[in-house]
């Protein structure tokens, strides 16, 4: 079993109780820089890549598009367990890969001299790696293979598809970005919005203005992250969430509200964006992560310099 034989312990972190922690399993290219890595592998095949790997194992991997919010992730550990020695309740972050463990070696060392605090290193070689994300109690799956996303999906767990890109650095205080429908809440009014139209859309928010929304397939991570924020006040908090939404907070943003209360999810800051252009705004907040499921947001967000991940709405 991949749990057992594949699987390396990072004895300089200190372990996690998986049913207790906020555990992120992270894919290598969603962490690291490796598009050359993945060029060779491409187009020269999996020897020619490990040969690569093992040669280079002590040469650092750059940083990659979701490295920015591991590092804010260990930050929130680091003032939980200022506040309090004993807690449990900490982000646990593992190394969930399908490289095999002969050229996982550089991907450890590069952990290490980055200081990274991923506790487990997972490579599964050529085995289907989300067939383990409930095994490890993930609650995010972040990804740049669309396949393996869509596949966590299915299995009922968070995820979302990261993009290599080049991103600005943010603030030591995590802050993360939410969509809304498709991504927090079901796709259920953006199907009628997109098949019968806009006026459709509003009328049937109004009816439906006191059913919460469906589930949408980040609601359980957000959840879980609220749990994070609640621990912290206002003044001191180590993480922020955002809620940003095409919506208009005239004419559909009641129901959303009601929902979010509904599910107990507090959110530091909302914005009903009428259908205006995400960028400007992401630009401010300066997320560590903003997760979408249109791919023209997310285009817009990488325009501005701010690490994007796809929830993808097609599987």
């Amino acid at each position: 079993m991949a749990d057992s034989e594949n699987t390396i312990i990072n004895t300089s972190v200190r372990q996690k109780d998986p049913n207790e922690a906020l555990v992120i399993a992270v894919t290598t290219r969603a962490i690291f820089n490796l598009e050359k890595e993945h060029e060779i592998f491409l187009a020269k095949g999996k020897d020619e890549y490990v040969k690569h790997q093992q040669a280079n194992e002590n040469i650092s991997l750059e940083p990659g598009t979701a490295f920015a919010f591991v590092q804010a992730v260990q930050f929130v550990n680091k003032k939980l367990l200022e506040r309090d020695p004993e807690e449990k309740g900490l982000f646990d972050v593992i190394v969930l890969s399908n490289n095999s463990p002969e050229s996982g070696m550089r991907i450890i060392n590069s952990a290490k001299q980055h200081g990274l605090e991923i506790s487990k290193f997972c490579f599964v070689s050529d085995e289907d790696s989300t067939q383990y994300l409930k095994t490890h109690n993930v609650k995010l799956f972040l990804s740049a293979d669309r396949t393996d996303v869509c596949k966590a999906l299915q299995r009922g767990v968070s995820a979302a598809l990261i993009f290599q890109q080049e991103v600005q650095a943010p603030s030591t205080q995590l802050r993360v970005v939410f969509d809304g429908d498709a991504v927090l809440f079901s796709d259920e009014t953006d199907r009628i919005f997109h098949e019968k139209g806009l006026e459709e859309a509003v009328r049937y928010e109004k009816v439906m203005e006191a059913v919460p929304m469906g589930d949408g397939p980040l609601k359980a991570f957000a959840l879980h992250l609220g749990k994070m924020r609640k621990k912290f006040g206002q003044e001191d908090s180590p993480v922020r969430t955002y809620f940003v939404t095409a919506r208009s907070g005239r004419d559909m943003g009641i129901r959303a509200i009601k929902t979010l209360r509904q599910w107990g999810l507090a959110i530091d800051e909302a914005f009903f964006m009428d259908g205006a252009p995400k960028g400007p705004i992401l630009s401010k907040i300066q997320p560590h992560i903003f997760f979408d499921d249109g791919l023209h947001n997310i285009q817009g967000a990488q325009d501005a310099g701010i690490p994007s991940a796809l929830v993808p709405c097609d599987c």
